[in-house]
């Protein structure tokens, strides 16, 4: 691999942009890929580096699309469709190549993708164990505590004083967004989070008190489609569950870092393992 693409691979390892390395790891003539050759391929679709030509490309950029949506690597092998059958295994993708030609590749497909993002919004025990939580585990953590001077968080790198930012912190349809204010703004910090294209919305309160934000929402206009995207609790419900209730103030209802929360946002960034496909046809 060349040193541009290294040094693209990590400018946008650093701006947190998904992409998917790809490696010719063996080629036969009369195939323009040549083996050790390389390309990054962006979710837009942008093809930095040369794998192949117009024979391979499309089979290529189509295969990095399903390899970014499910976070799993591949191989493909592409050649003349008489061949496919010789070449199906276990984790290979087989693509009957475009062209008529003699010529084939095989062609490792390695998603790199953003490390999650978790927005915590609040000023509580709660908003400080998610976030140390989320530092833990190498996640991105931004921490909103509106009206703050930002200080109480020394291990986040992102902290923003006004619930107006929250888009600031850059929020998009891979993140996850944890509502912790308990009682102090919960509804313009909702409001806030359902102006924001975040797949998951959490809100850390009890179910009484839920019900009251909710329903303060709704009478304040706010349709029922966007009020299904909050869930509550954001964590564990632990009245149904074998964990011993902590008595902890960081836990007044229910665990902000147990699975039911943050876990479901985790399922949209990394998809369930699915069985691959043998062969696909290239139009």
């Amino acid at each position: 691999m060349n040193r541009e693409l290294l040094e693209l691979a990590t400018a946008l390892h650093r701006r947190h942009r998904a992409f998917v390395m790809a490696t010719v790891v063996w080629a036969r003539a009369p195939s323009s890929g040549r083996q050790g050759g390389a390309a990054l391929i962006e979710a837009d679709g942008t093809v930095h580096g040369w794998i192949g030509g117009a024979c391979a490309e499309p089979a290529v950029l189509a295969e990095a699309r399903r390899v970014l949506k499910d976070g799993e690597a591949r191989l493909m092998y592409l050649g003349p469709a008489e061949e496919l059958d010789g070449h199906t295994r276990d984790g290979v993708v087989t693509v009957p190549i475009a062209c008529a030609s003699e010529g084939a590749l095989e062609v490792f497909m390695e998603p790199v993708l953003p490390q999650p993002h978790v927005v915590v919004v609040g000023r509580s025990p709660a908003v400080r164990a998610l976030a140390r939580l989320v530092v833990a585990m190498d996640w991105r953590v931004s921490v909103v505590d509106d009206g703050g001077d930002g200080s109480g968080f020394p291990d986040v790198a992102t902290v923003l004083t006004s619930v107006a930012d929250l888009a600031a912190a850059g929020v998009d349809d891979t993140t996850a967004v944890v509502v912790a204010t308990q009682g102090h703004y919960d509804e313009p910090a909702l409001e806030a989070a359902l102006a924001t294209p975040a797949p998951y919305i959490g809100l850390v309160a009890s179910a009484a008190r839920a019900e009251t934000v909710l329903g303060y929402l709704r009478d304040g206009g706010v349709p029922d489609t966007e009020l299904r995207r909050i869930h509550t609790p954001a964590g564990l419900d632990l009245a149904t569950s074998s964990i011993v209730r902590s008595r902890s103030p960081s836990s007044p209802s229910s665990s902000p870092s147990a699975p039911r929360g943050v876990s479901a946002a985790q399922r949209r960034w990394r998809q369930p393992r699915r069985r691959l496909q043998r062969t696909r046809c290239v139009g």
